[in-house]
């Protein structure tokens, strides 16, 4: 097994070196995409690379969103041979220190996502708390089980053979869509799930990407298409649903 990091970044600079130097100390290496930040994020995050031997810089061109980068990365992963990648966000928020029970667990459980259960401190801005019980809810329709704890969490271990099978013939989102998407999707392509919880915490005037009208509607129609996925689905993931049920009888 062989394991990298993925780290999408749109604009995100300060903090951002002190993150790969924690990330260093791993000997992984990591795939930073730049996902058409500004010409003076783009020159940071070059110098940073070229300090750091680990740092593999890919660029966007255009803006494709944080869905679009995670993807390029997941790619470009794939295409340097590797078997999984632990996909951190630019932005802070993640407790790195959880990273040697993510790897822990991936490598006991090597064809399984591994993905974080946020834990939130009172940085948490409300809005985006209680919208996760509503994507929540719509999850467990889509799926027609609880298993999935929570499809929003940016930190997460791939198991990249599932996620090029997915990408091989299903369009995922390159939005903030994403996220929830490709765990939907995997669950119906019946990938294992483990979650583990971890502290969440949004650093005080850190930047979001968040766009709440336009993510917010692409997110409901992202919905929308996963609840028509689930009905012709629908017998299967009910089968699946019953054996789950007698197995915990």
């Amino acid at each position: 097994m062989k394991y990298c990091f993925i780290i999408p970044n749109y604009n995100h600079i300060d903090g951002f070196d002190s993150l790969i130097s924690k990330l260093s100390v791993y000997s992984l290496p990591i795939i930073v995409v730049d996902d058409a930040s500004t010409e003076s994020v783009k020159s940071q995050l070059l110098t940073i690379a070229q300090q750091n031997p680990m740092v593999v810089l890919c660029h966007h061109r255009f803006n494709q969103g944080k869905g679009g980068a995670v993807q390029t990365g997941l790619n470009k992963a794939i295409e340097l041979g590797f078997s999984h990648a632990l996909q951190v966000d630019a932005d802070g928020q993640h407790n790195l220190q959880d990273i040697d029970v993510f790897l822990s667990l991936s490598k006991a459980n090597p064809d399984t996502l591994i993905s974080g259960c946020p834990i939130y401190d009172e940085s948490v801005p409300k809005h985006r708390y209680y919208a996760r019980y509503i994507t929540h809810f719509w999850v467990c329709v889509e799926t027609l089980s609880r298993e999935l704890k929570d499809t929003m969490c940016g930190f997460r271990v791939y198991p990249l053979e599932a996620y090029d099978r997915l990408s091989s013939r299903s369009a995922l989102g390159k939005r903030m869509d994403f996220d929830i998407e490709v765990m939907v999707k995997l669950y119906w392509q019946k990938t294992p799930f483990k979650f583990v919880p971890t502290k969440v915490h949004y650093p005080e005037n850190g930047l979001s990407h968040f766009n709440a009208l336009d993510d917010n509607i692409r997110i409901s129609w992202m919905h929308t298409r996963l609840c028509f996925g689930m009905l012709w689905r629908s017998p299967d993931l009910l089968a699946r649903f019953i054996k789950r049920s007698f197995s915990k009888a």
